[in-house]
């Protein structure tokens, strides 16, 4: 992440060091540095405030299959039972030494 900031900054000063040359170069500096200055002005309000039509997010319709998981998914949830799983715990071979067990397990 330091190397993409540093990156960044380093690009910011480049364009500074080109504006502050450009503006000082004499002839027309300002002429030169107005048409970029605005491009960047209009790009950067149209990303801040985008069109109404852009804005919209599309509105989807979910599916019947959809709307029945999500049915039953609320209707196994407010029962409150545990869902079974077909797996068990099987114990080992090596037999059980309760010296070695940890007091608070």
């Amino acid at each position: 992440m330091k190397r993409h900031a540093l990156i960044f900054w380093i690009a910011i000063g480049l364009a500074v060091l080109g504006i502050v040359n450009i503006v000082f170069s004499g002839g027309s500096g300002l002429g030169n540095i107005l048409v970029p200055l605005c491009v960047i002005g209009v790009v950067f309000l149209l990303y801040k405030f985008p069109p109404a039509r852009y804005r919209k997010k599309p509105k989807v319709k979910p599916s019947a299959r959809t709307m029945e998981k999500v049915a039953a998914a609320k209707r196994s949830q407010s029962n409150g039972k545990r869902k079974h799983y077909p797996f068990q715990v099987i114990e080992g071979s090596k037999g059980k030494n309760d010296d070695q067990q940890p007091k608070y397990h």
